[in-house]
């Protein structure tokens, strides 16, 4: 029986592949046997990272986008089709957001709110809604987001007891858009064999207070925060023929969070 879990020749494109979680997403991928395509504005950190992933043995590239234009996602789609035959998978990471990105509910102007549904969701929906269509033709394809647990579950604003955090009011709006939105896709682009699926992280650490990371290890099941590499099993999975089933699934990885 075949390795399942064998991305070897699969073409994996993850937009803000350069952050927190999508370098170490990129690296997973890559140690998997992918050639991945490190999308993002940040041309020195995505650039670097290639180059790294490169240097280790694996394949990769940096290549520019911005999720928010239809002409750069097109032209990043064109570009990587010319050169590698097409895209088997697409992974929406990136995270767009606004300098007032954290303020109070009370304290948001309609313009920001506006303003970050159009980056994020809007640009989930631009990328998606292009390479779906590129998949289409190819009768094959497989795309999955990131969505989350608060696009799921209410916050616990417990946690942010003795910190300045907050849960910023769009991101519930933004993350549950793209749960829902992944459903709508899976069944709209499943007669052409193209699956679509998200995963709805947890908390996961980035050198938070003190305070958040205590009080939010004591909401949890399991007792801590996740870490950024647990995220890696579960996308591997999604990316590979392993799931070759499953389509229009949320797959939370959240420590039991949304359980209790």
């Amino acid at each position: 029986m075949q390795n399942l879990f064998n991305l070897n020749k699969k073409i994996i494109v993850v937009t803000g592949g350069s952050g927190l979680l999508g370098s170490v997403i990129c690296r997973a991928l890559a140690n998997y046997k992918a050639t991945v395509i490190v999308a993002d504005l940040n041309q020195d950190a995505g650039t670097e990272l290639a180059k790294s992933i490169c240097s280790d043995g694996f394949s990769a590239k940096y290549l520019s986008i911005d999720i928010t234009s239809k002409a750069s996602i097109n032209e990043l789609i064109n570009s990587v089709a010319s050169e590698y035959g097409g895209i088997d998978v697409w992974v929406n990471n990136a995270y767009p957001r606004t300098s007032d990105w954290g303020a109070k509910l009370e304290d948001i102007p309609i313009e920001s709110w506006n303003k970050n549904v159009e980056m994020h969701l809007g640009g989930y929906f631009l990328c998606c809604q292009q390479v779906a269509q590129f998949m289409r033709y190819r009768e094959y394809g497989n795309i999955i987001n990131f969505a989350s647990i608060y696009g799921m579950v209410g916050p616990d604003f417990s946690v942010y007891d003795g910190t300045n955090m907050t849960m910023p009011a769009a991101y519930s709006a933004i993350k549950g858009g793209i749960i829902n939105f992944t459903r709508y896709l899976a069944s709209y682009y499943g007669k052409y064999n193209v699956r679509v699926n998200s995963i709805s992280p947890g908390g996961i650490f980035d050198n938070q207070p003190e305070s958040f990371v205590k009080n939010y290890s004591k909401a949890c099941v399991l007792g801590r925060m996740g870490m950024a590499y647990e995220l890696c099993g579960p996308l591997v999975f999604l990316a590979s023929d392993s799931s070759s089933y499953i389509t229009g699934h949320n797959l939370v990885v959240d420590g039991g969070w949304t359980i209790v």
